[in-house]
Protein backbone atom coordinates (compact mmCIF):
# COMPACT_ATOMS: atom_id res chain seq x y z
CA UNK A 1 0.00 0.00 0.00
CA UNK A 2 1.21 3.19 -0.68
CA UNK A 3 2.56 5.64 2.01
CA UNK A 4 -0.11 7.99 1.28
CA UNK A 5 -2.71 6.12 1.78
CA UNK A 6 -1.21 4.17 5.22
CA UNK A 7 -1.06 8.05 6.74
CA UNK A 8 -4.65 8.28 5.64
CA UNK A 9 -6.09 5.44 7.47
CA UNK A 10 -4.06 6.30 10.26
CA UNK A 11 -5.27 9.59 10.76
CA UNK A 12 -8.74 8.31 9.62
CA UNK A 13 -8.11 6.29 13.09
CA UNK A 14 -6.98 8.65 15.12
CA UNK A 15 -9.38 11.52 14.54
CA UNK A 16 -11.85 9.64 15.62
CA UNK A 17 -9.93 8.18 19.00
CA UNK A 18 -10.62 4.59 17.63
CA UNK A 19 -7.11 3.11 18.47
CA UNK A 20 -8.56 2.50 21.88
CA UNK A 21 -10.53 -0.54 20.17
CA UNK A 22 -8.29 -1.55 18.23
CA UNK A 23 -6.69 -4.96 19.90
CA UNK A 24 -5.27 -7.69 17.91
CA UNK A 25 -8.84 -9.85 18.79
CA UNK A 26 -10.96 -7.10 17.69
CA UNK A 27 -9.35 -6.23 14.62
CA UNK A 28 -8.78 -10.04 13.41
CA UNK A 29 -12.70 -10.18 14.28
CA UNK A 30 -12.98 -7.25 12.26
CA UNK A 31 -10.66 -8.54 9.27
CA UNK A 32 -13.18 -11.99 9.51
CA UNK A 33 -16.17 -9.89 9.37
CA UNK A 34 -15.38 -7.90 6.37
CA UNK A 35 -13.60 -10.90 4.34
CA UNK A 36 -17.00 -12.79 4.92
CA UNK A 37 -18.69 -9.69 3.58
CA UNK A 38 -16.37 -9.42 0.74
CA UNK A 39 -17.54 -13.60 0.14
CA UNK A 40 -21.28 -12.98 0.42
CA UNK A 41 -20.43 -10.71 -3.06
CA UNK A 42 -20.43 -14.19 -4.85
CA UNK A 43 -22.95 -16.27 -2.74
CA UNK A 44 -25.02 -16.86 -5.77
CA UNK A 45 -22.50 -16.66 -8.46
CA UNK A 46 -18.83 -16.86 -8.90
CA UNK A 47 -19.41 -14.56 -12.38
CA UNK A 48 -22.54 -12.20 -11.91
CA UNK A 49 -21.65 -9.71 -9.01
CA UNK A 50 -21.14 -6.06 -8.32
CA UNK A 51 -17.25 -4.95 -9.14
CA UNK A 52 -17.92 -1.82 -6.88
CA UNK A 53 -19.42 -3.62 -4.02
CA UNK A 54 -16.04 -5.95 -4.19
CA UNK A 55 -14.00 -3.16 -4.35
CA UNK A 56 -15.69 -1.87 -1.37
CA UNK A 57 -15.38 -5.11 0.94
CA UNK A 58 -11.96 -5.87 -0.30
CA UNK A 59 -10.85 -2.18 0.82
CA UNK A 60 -12.52 -2.51 4.18
CA UNK A 61 -10.41 -6.06 4.74
CA UNK A 62 -7.23 -4.17 3.54
CA UNK A 63 -8.63 -1.03 6.18
CA UNK A 64 -8.31 -3.54 9.24
CA UNK A 65 -5.41 -4.95 8.08
CA UNK A 66 -2.85 -2.12 8.14
CA UNK A 67 -4.87 -1.16 11.44
CA UNK A 68 -3.52 -4.79 12.40
CA UNK A 69 -0.17 -4.16 10.81
CA UNK A 70 0.11 -1.37 13.16
CA UNK A 71 -1.20 -2.48 16.37
CA UNK A 72 1.37 -4.91 16.16
CA UNK A 73 3.98 -2.42 14.73
CA UNK A 74 4.56 -5.53 11.61
CA UNK A 75 6.40 -4.57 8.40
CA UNK A 76 4.13 -5.73 5.63
CA UNK A 77 6.93 -6.39 2.65
CA UNK A 78 8.94 -8.73 5.89
CA UNK A 79 5.94 -10.58 6.61
CA UNK A 80 4.67 -11.31 3.17
CA UNK A 81 7.82 -12.18 2.05
CA UNK A 82 8.48 -14.29 4.82
CA UNK A 83 4.97 -16.01 4.23
CA UNK A 84 6.26 -16.62 0.49
CA UNK A 85 9.57 -17.85 1.31
CA UNK A 86 7.70 -20.89 2.95
CA UNK A 87 5.18 -21.31 0.13
CA UNK A 88 7.71 -21.72 -2.17
CA UNK A 89 9.54 -24.09 0.01
CA UNK A 90 5.81 -26.10 0.28
CA UNK A 91 4.48 -25.87 -3.04
CA UNK A 92 7.57 -26.41 -5.49
CA UNK A 93 6.80 -25.30 -8.88
CA UNK A 94 8.06 -28.69 -10.11
CA UNK A 95 5.57 -30.52 -7.92
CA UNK A 96 2.64 -27.74 -7.84
CA UNK A 97 2.44 -26.30 -11.39
CA UNK A 98 -1.35 -26.88 -12.31
CA UNK A 99 -2.27 -28.66 -8.83
CA UNK A 100 -4.76 -27.64 -6.47
CA UNK A 101 -3.66 -30.15 -4.06
CA UNK A 102 -2.08 -29.29 -0.71
CA UNK A 103 1.36 -29.61 -0.27
CA UNK A 104 0.90 -32.92 1.72
CA UNK A 105 -0.88 -35.21 -0.83
CA UNK A 106 1.99 -35.10 -3.15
Amino acid sequence: MKQETIERIRKFTEDRDWDQFHTPANLAKSISIEANELLECFQWSDTDFDREHVKEELADVLVYCQNMLDKLELDEDEIVNKKMDRNEEKYPVEKARGSAAKYTEY
